[in-house]
């Protein structure tokens, strides 16, 4: 199955074009109105003028990642639309002023009582740590919310280039209501969220769930095809359906980094990540947190901006041997360190395109490469290595090297400016073979 799902990712990202206008005929066909954004600005000036036409001043959200990463929320209120939360967890960080600290669980950080004192503040219930209570508080609140609401906001996990249908899957029936209810619904879909046929859901709708959150099938799978026909059918009067780009087409143009948008955003990652378990979510500093907010949000604002990210992973390979669409977040981990160090020296690397290795530094791995390749060279490099590391060697450790050594060999000094390096052994393995067999 993550062959298969990996199979059509890379099938609808190595023709991304072609599904999308596709896509978007089918959906306008259907009655949906489609609207192209380049960046997460032109997505807010969309929804704004749309809502400031209709007199729409109430909007309730569901949970939507893609709408996280562009700041839509903090857009809306500035322009004076109030905007609610839905999902439960989104609805607690919404109260809290705080950011999602995972994909899928966004308020996984915060314990029952910090949740209950919240509730006591915000909303004046009765102190209580009674979960019954306290969720029933929030159905209370929402409820009232969505009665009100002029518009809907969603997020979509898949759009299907055959039909024009956009698929949204939760947990909670809140996105029911929220497209539902509201007589106009915005769905803001990555462009790489596109499907090339509708049977292609079926792989997905199998590994997504049992990827984020060990259900076999999510509790609620809407599939929605343009807007209501006739008056007394169920739905919105409008469903407008933007497709966002912000940085995912310089995304697509490498080959190594292009297999991050086949992410279907399950979590999977940072459920088994240990540098997560250890830091959090809000350590990332992103609302792509874990493995893949480490390769993702470098991409998506800008190498520069984050070039502590992709240094946040031991390169276990957990994230890898997890990941439901087979993505090889180690190496693009490796790929983003490369474009970091580089692009320090010549300017924006994520621009140029692939990362060009410096002249000495490939003439240095052809010379190891020629010299370790051949067995007499090899023992002597050794003996070499052995005689002048003497200089270097303190107390069994070679520690930060400066100097005229670090000038000698600078990766020496790089790599022991944060940590110390272990010295060449005093006999080699076939040293050691030839003495033991002498003595025996």
């Amino acid at each position: 199955m993550r062959d298969q799902a990996r199979a059509i990712k890379d099938e609808t990202l190595a023709h991304l074009d072609r599904y999308l206008e596709q896509f978007a005929g089918n959906a306008e066909r259907a009655g949906a109105r489609i609207h192209w954004a380049r960046d997460g600005r032109e997505v807010s000036n969309i929804i704004i003028e749309l809502l400031h036409e209709r007199n729409a001043k109430r909007v309730v959200k569901s949970k939507s990642m893609a709408t996280e990463e562009i700041h839509l929320n903090d857009a809306l209120e500035e322009a004076g639309i109030e905007t609610v939360e839905t999902d439960l967890g989104e609805w607690i960080i919404q109260l809290a002023h705080e950011t999602p600290s995972h994909i899928v669980v966004p308020a996984i950080h915060k314990s029952k009582k910090q949740i209950a004192d919240l509730f006591v503040e915000k909303i004046g219930i009765e102190p209580t740590d009674d979960v019954d209570k306290l969720t029933g508080a929030a159905r209370r609140v929402l409820r009232q919310r969505f009665a009100e609401a002029d518009a809907g906001i969603s997020g979509v996990n898949f759009g299907v280039a055959e039909t024009g249908t956009i698929l949204i899957l939760e947990n909670e029936g809140n996105i029911r209501l929220t497209t539902s209810l509201p007589k106009i619904h915005f769905a803001l879909m990555g462009i790489e969220k596109v499907i090339p046929r509708f049977a292609d859901i079926d792989v997905f709708l199998k590994l997504l769930p049992r990827s984020g959150t060990g259900q076999q099938l999510t509790t609620y799978q809407s599939l929605i095809t343009g807007q209501k026909k006739r008056p007394e059918d169920e739905g919105p009067e409008e469903l407008h359906i933007i497709l966002m780009d912000n940085g995912r087409s310089r995304m697509l143009a490498h080959p190594v980094t292009r297999q991050s948008l086949a992410c279907i955003r399950c979590g999977a990652c940072l459920n088994a990540c240990p540098v997560y378990q250890q830091i959090g979510g809000h350590a990332y500093g992103s609302v792509y947190p874990g493995p893949i907010g480490a390769v993702i949000t470098p991409q998506l604002i800008g190498i520069s901006k984050a070039t502590q990210l992709p240094y946040a992973s031991s390169l276990c390979g957990a994230c890898r041997e997890v990941c439901p669409v087979k993505i090889d977040i180690p190496a693009l981990l490796l790929h983003l360190r490369s474009e970091i160090v580089e692009g320090s020296a010549s300017g924006s690397v994520d621009e140029q395109g692939p990362v060009k290795r410096k002249f000495s530094e490939h003439l240095a791995f052809r010379l190891y490469a020629f010299a370790w390749s051949r067995r007499r060279l090899y023992e002597w490099s050794a003996r070499i290595a052995r005689l002048f590391q003497r200089a270097a060697v303190r107390q069994g450790r070679i520690g930060k090297v400066s100097g005229l050594i670090a000038k000698l060999a600078p990766p020496l000094g790089a790599w022991t400016a944060g940590r110390d390096a272990r010295p060449i052994a005093p006999r080699t393995f076939r040293e050691q073979w030839r003495a033991d067999s002498e003595i025996k």
